[in-house]
């Protein structure tokens, strides 16, 4: 370490808000050079890619080959499938000194497309799995967290072309396969969820998530079966529709004061109506604007919920998607007089023809109590199917712990979790956009199949941290380490010349080592970095060295013995292979 480009920090960045950005600035494994981008120091560098090794591995044995794409990509081929527009803000978007327009890569299906349409054109050169380990970019609007969410990223993207969705199925069931080995040699606990496939496209689609409290990912698990959902996929059970015959007339009432839900429900049960009111039993409509990718302008958009659940905006956004949506402000609301606030009903937006939808609990014969459309009015008794006919649903509301499973087995609970791995069947999304045929065993052409699989390889470096640390510093999982071994000198002289040397026994032993032999620095530091570093094994060699004893150290139990020092290269191995 006397020679090695580390500097390890006493105090955590100001920035950092999770563990592993923490950790992982403190222990010098990377660095901040703007927001959401970093370097990657030695040991860092390491780390990254040892992760990459296991990725790599296992692509390999699976039956992947391994490309490096351009990162700098002309705008014509994402124009061709749209996603230069669908993209939106995220994409990173340059010219040339021509004035000719580039993108940074946040994905590579269009060119790994148009790679495989100019190579194979029969059959029998089916099927291709192939991947690269690269760079990434996305403009993201907030980048915090380290390298958790960041702007450039170190990604696994790979791409499986079939000749018919048999095949499909194939690929993406070995891809799945691989990440669970993949995830388990980096010694994470994980979770296989259902997601949407948002600007990606296609059909089936898993994330695979590192459960984690710092997660940005809320998901969802069956207390009664193997369900699990990203809370963008979760899909609300509709209740079967009413009839309509005998239920009351819709009646407008005067109900001051009651521009929330919480206000109007303590109203109507001090009114003397004869019933009881729940925050349920009321229609909620929220206003959003959307505006599809390349236009210029919004259109108003309404959801309707019953009123004692929220919009969850994450939910909104990929049940949108590509469309950008944004809240209204003041100014909207102007140009939109019909619009009251606090006193919206359905009846005022599709008279004025704004898009209208609903939550799937809104069904045909549920009755609901809903604004009038006049300040400080509400109608009690609106009913669904006679008085009002949404354009259609949206499953945007908030997703609740104990709210009923989708497969109608269970309640739902919530947790977090990090995105670490994604799998897709794309299907011919990108290969009808390119025309990218095969001939097929009778002589016709036949439309190739895509699947496409993400492994974010600088997340999962953080997503480990995450999992596996204490209070003072990072415990590594052997397969990705910087070293199997740090080797502690912990004082003057001989002291540091048998760290050394000891430390050269090991490395012939085939074990990778980091030895500590900085002169000048106090042991007590040294003890603190070995911690903080986190390597699974640390040969401590001080005081006890006059008596022939050196110190062997499991970084993740804990755990300490005395050792003779002649005994100790084997014993060191021994801990390191198990």
């Amino acid at each position: 370490m006397s020679n090695l480009f580390l500097r390890t920090l006493r105090e955590d960045p100001a920035d950092a808000e999770v563990p592993s950005h923490k950790l992982l600035v403190r222990g010098g494994y990377v660095r901040r050079a703007a927001p959401g981008i970093y370097s990657w120091l030695p040991l860092g560098k390491i780390v990254l890619e040892n992760v990459a090794r296991v990725v790599r591995e296992e692509m390999d044995a699976m039956g992947g080959q391994e490309v490096l794409l351009p990162a700098l990509l002309p705008r014509e081929f994402y124009e061709t499938t749209g996603r230069w527009d669908d993209y939106g803000p995220n994409l990173f978007r340059l010219q040339d000194r021509k004035g000719a327009d580039y993108l940074l890569g946040p994905t590579h299906e269009e060119l790994f497309t148009l790679l495989v349409k100019g190579e194979y054109s029969s059959y029998k050169d089916f099927p291709v799995v192939l991947y690269q380990i690269q760079e990434k970019f996305r403009d993201e609007a907030r980048p915090r967290a380290g390298v958790l969410r960041g702007r450039e990223f170190h990604m696994k993207d790979s791409y499986s072309f079939d000749i018919d969705d048999e095949g499909l199925q194939a690929s993406y069931d070995a891809h799945r396969a691989a990440y669970q080995r993949i995830f388990e040699r980096l010694g994470l606990e994980y979770v296989i969820v259902s997601a949407t496939s948002g600007a990606m496209g296609g059909s089936a689609s898993e994330e695979f998530l590192a459960v984690a409290p710092t997660g940005e990912d809320t998901f969802v698990r069956s207390t009664g079966s193997d369900y699990a959902a990203n809370v963008e996929a979760v899909t609300t059970p509709a209740p079967a529709a009413r009839p309509l015959d005998g239920l009351p007339e819709a009646v407008v009432h005067h109900t001051p004061g009651t521009a929330t839900i919480q206000t109007l429900v303590d109203f109507l049960n001090g009114a003397g109506l004869g019933r009881d009111f729940v925050e349920a039993d009321t229609l909620k409509n929220v206003l959003v604007k959307t505006r599809a990718p390349g236009a210029d302008e919004w259109e108003l958009l309404a959801v309707g919920l019953p009123g004692d659940r929220e919009v969850d905006f994450k939910r909104l956004e990929a049940a949108l998607e590509p469309a950008e949506v944004a809240l209204l402000d003041e100014s909207d609301f102007a140009a939109n007089p019909f619009l009251v606030k606090g006193y919206i009903g359905p009846r005022a937006l599709l008279d004025n023809k704004v898009r209208y939808l609903v939550d799937p609990r809104v069904v045909t014969g549920t009755a609901w109590v809903t604004g009038a459309d006049r300040d400080e009015h509400h109608v009690i008794d609106l009913v669904a199917g006679r008085d009002f006919t949404p354009d259609g649903t949206i499953d945007v509301a908030e997703v609740r712990d104990g709210d009923p499973s989708p497969d109608g087995k269970g309640t739902l609970y919530t947790a977090r979790g990090i995105e670490i791995g994604h799998i897709f069947q794309l299907g011919r999304k990108y290969t009808d956009a390119f025309q990218a045929d095969a001939l097929g065993s009778d002589g016709k052409p036949k439309r190739i199949t895509m699947g496409s699989y993400g492994i974010g390889v600088s997340r999962a470096v953080a997503s480990v941290v995450e999992q596996s640390h204490d209070d003072k510093g990072i415990v590594w999982p052997r397969e990705i380490a910087p070293a199997d071994v740090h080797v502690v000198g912990t004082g003057k002289g001989d002291q540091i010349e048998e760290a050394l040397r000891v430390a050269g026994e090991l490395r012939d032993q085939g074990l990778r080592v980091l030895v500590d032999d900085r002169k000048g620095v106090s042991p007590g530091v040294k003890f603190t970095d070995a911690e903080l570093l986190g390597v699974p094994t640390s040969v401590i060699i001080g005081r006890g060295l006059k008596d022939g004893l050196v110190e062997l150290r499991d970084r993740a139990t804990g755990e300490r013995e005395e050792v003779a020092l002649g005994d100790i290269v084997e014993r060191t191995v021994a801990a390191c292979r198990g």
